[in-house]
């Protein structure tokens, strides 16, 4: 493969060029996927999060509902809001990487992980969870007061030596690193 030089331009200045190209996209790049992350809130407002460029959460915000949503209900707002918080990231970073990159096979094979657009949203039915307080962790079935769970003593401290000097090296003699 021939280098495409321009009339004139020797060798070296065009790799020059090309790197000064590289560097500046590769700025782009960065600058693009920075700006690619999400703030997405629950349909209730009961749970925001904060998705990075990468897909990790970055913050998770509890709304007042979140208290009245019950242990099961909120985790599956989180999850729910995390999800659809995490798709649309991914979105934001192949759009970002087309523009600057353009289209051709290193643009297709990012989009090729993204999930499929007509897949819908895996919204958690929340009608599956009861509406009834859970008993409480003092109370029996029937609401009497339990009797505390017997204590249990805790396990002893495990034995503790220092090591003596050359036990590393007996262990790796024998194939125990460790």
């Amino acid at each position: 493969m021939e280098p495409n030089l321009r009339p004139g331009e020797d060798v070296q200045h065009f790799l020059d060029r090309q790197v000064r190209e590289m560097r500046e996209k590769a700025s782009a790049l960065s600058d693009a996927f920075a700006e690619s992350a999400v703030t997405q809130s629950s349909r209730d407002g009961a749970v925001t999060v904060t998705v990075a460029p990468n897909g990790a959460l970055r913050d998770l915000q509890l709304g007042a509902r979140a208290c009245e949503l019950g242990p099961a209900r909120l985790t599956a707002a989180i999850m729910d809001t995390v999800r659809l918080a995490q798709k649309q990231t991914a979105r934001n970073v192949a759009d970002s990487f087309a523009v600057i990159n353009g289209a051709g096979e290193s643009t297709d094979l990012v989009r090729s992980f993204l999930p499929p657009e007509d897949e819908p949203d895996e919204d958690v039915d929340q009608s599956k969870f009861a509406d009834e307080e859970p008993a409480r962790a003092d109370e029996d079935e029937a609401g009497n007061q339990a009797s505390p769970p017997p204590a249990v003593a805790p396990p002893p401290p495990p034995a503790t030596r220092r090591p003596r000097r050359g036990d590393d090296d007996e262990d790796e003699a024998d194939g125990r690193p460790w």
